[in-house]
C-alpha cells in the first residue's frame, strides 16, 4: 500500500463513526460593519438549486433569518470535504459561492437589503469546492477530474478569467485554497497526499508553477493566515494515535514554506476546520468526531501552544465549518449533528462562552429572495430545518 493510500485509509478510519458528517454541513461566512450588528451566511449546496441563506446578527450574537438567495447554479447535494466554499471579500462588499454540481461560481453584491447576484461563471474545471479572494483577485479550487486552480479578476461586478492562471495540482484530495495577506502567493492544502502547494502570483494575478511541500502532519485540511505571512493548518489525523493536530508555518513571497510549530496536538479527533482571530493571537479548530472546539495561542513568531483542548463542548453536534465576526467578538459554528448554528462569544483571552440567545424554530424554507422569516431565531441550540449538505 502506498503512503498516500495508507494515509487516506487512516483518515477514513478516524472518521468512520462520522460517515457522511465530514462535509455534511453548509459553508459559513460572517460579515459585520462593526460589532453591533452584521450578517451570517450559509450555503445550502442543494443539487436542485444552490442558495445562500442569510441571518442578521444582533449585538448579543443572536441570529435572525432574513432571506434565501439563489446562486443560479447547483450544488452536488453531497459532501465537499473542504473549507472556504463560501467567502466574503475583506471589505464585505462581495460574497462568492461555489456551485459544485454545475461547475461554476457565483458572485453576489452584499447590500443592506440582502444579496444581489451579479455574475455566475465557469470555475475553469469540475466540482469547485473552495473559493478565495484578495482585493479584486478571486481564485477557485476544483476537486473533480484533474484537480486545479483558476483565477479571475472582479470587474464591475463580473468575474473575468485571468489568461494562463489555471494550474493543475499535484495532489488528488484538495481541501482549501487561499491567497496570502500580501497577495503574492496562492496556497492549497491536500488531505489525500499530505502536501501543501504554493503558487507565486505574477503582476497579473496568474499563478506560476506549483511548488509542493510535505505537510508536517497527516491530513492537512483547513487553514488560515495570521500576521507576517504566518499560516496555520489543521491536521485531521496529524497527532499521535490519529488524534488531530495543528501546524504553523511562514509563507514567503517566493512560495517557500518554513515550519514554525509542528503538529501540536488538539488531543481531539477530526480537527478539520480552522480560523484565526483578527489580531492573530488565537486559532480555533472544530473537532468533528469529538464534538468540541480547541483553542491555540499564537506568539508573535507564529509559534502555537494548545491553550484549551476543549474550549467548548457541544455534545452530539459534530461541529464543522466556522466563521468569526469582523472584530472576532463572536464565533459561529455549523453543528451538523443538530442542523444548527452555534454562537459563542470569544473573550480577549481566547476563551469561548456559548451565547444564551434562544428563539422559535420555523419549518418553512421556501423563501422569496428578500422576504424575512418572522420569528425564526437561530442560536446555539436552534434547529435549521432541511439545510442542504456540503
Amino acid at each position: 500500500m502506498t503512503r498516500a493510500i495508507a494515509h487516506i485509509a487512516g483518515f477514513l478510519a478516524v472518521l468512520g463513526m462520522l460517515v457522511g458528517v465530514l462535509g455534511a454541513s453548509p459553508a459559513l461566512a460572517s460579515s459585520e460593519e462593526d460589532e453591533a450588528d452584521g450578517s451570517v451566511y450559509t450555503l445550502t449546496n442543494a443539487a436542485s438549486g444552490n442558495s445562500v441563506l442569510v441571518f442578521e446578527r444582533a449585538e448579543n450574537g443572536r441570529l435572525t433569518a432574513s432571506g434565501r438567495f439563489a446562486t443560479g447554479g447547483n450544488g452536488n447535494g453531497a459532501g465537499l470535504g473542504s473549507q472556504g466554499a463560501l467567502t466574503l471579500s475583506k471589505d464585505r462588499h462581495w460574497l462568492f459561492a461555489v456551485n459544485a454540481g454545475s461547475n461554476d461560481i457565483s458572485a453576489f453584491a452584499v447590500k443592506h437589503e440582502g444579496l444581489a447576484l451579479k455574475d455566475r461563471v465557469s470555475s475553469g474545471g469540475t466540482q469547485p469546492i473552495s473559493v478565495a479572494t484578495r482585493g479584486d483577485l478571486v481564485y477557485v479550487l476544483n476537486a473533480g477530474g484533474t484537480p486545479s486552480v483558476s483565477g479571475f479578476r472582479l470587474r464591475d461586478g463580473h468575474l473575468r478569467p485571468i489568461a494562463g492562471s489555471t494550474r493543475t495540482l499535484s495532489g488528488a484530495g484538495p481541501a482549501e485554497v487561499a491567497i496570502s495577506r500580501a497577495g503574492h502567493v496562492l496556497v492549497v492544502t491536500d488531505k489525500g497526499t499530505d502536501t501543501i502547494e504554493t503558487f507565486v502570483l505574477d503582476e497579473r494575478g496568474a499563478a506560476g508553477p506549483s511548488v509542493s511541500h510535505p505537510s508536517h502532519g497527516r491530513t492537512p485540511f483547513g487553514f488560515a493566515f495570521g500576521r507576517d505571512g504566518q499560516v496555520f493548518v489543521s491536521e485531521a489525523a496529524g497527532g499521535p494515535g490519529n488524534l488531530s493536530a495543528t501546524s504553523s508555518y511562514v509563507v514567503g513571497n517566493n512560495g517557500s514554506l518554513t515550519l514554525v510549530s509542528g503538529s501540536v496536538s488538539t488531543t481531539q479527533l477530526a480537527a478539520c476546520w480552522l480560523v484565526v482571530t483578527k489580531n492573530g493571537r488565537f486559532a480555533y479548530t472544530t473537532n468533528t468526531a469529538s464534538d468540541s472546539i480547541s483553542t491555540y495561542s499564537i506568539d508573535k513568531h507564529g509559534a502555537i501552544t494548545l491553550q484549551a483542548a476543549v474550549a467548548a463542548k457541544a455534545d452530539r453536534s459534530h461541529p464543522t465549518d466556522m466563521a468569526l465576526s469582523r472584530g472576532s467578538q463572536f464565533l459561529y459554528v455549523l453543528e451538523s449533528g443538530t442542523s444548527s448554528i452555534g454562537a459563542y462569544q470569544a473573550k480577549a483571552d481566547g476563551g469561548l462562552t456559548a451565547t444564551d440567545a434562544t428563539g422559535v424554530g420555523h419549518e418553512t424554507v421556501m423563501l422569496a429572495v428578500s422576504d424575512r422569516l418572522p420569528g425564526w431565531l437561530v442560536a446555539t441550540s436552534r434547529k435549521l430545518p432541511h439545510l442542504g449538505f456540503l
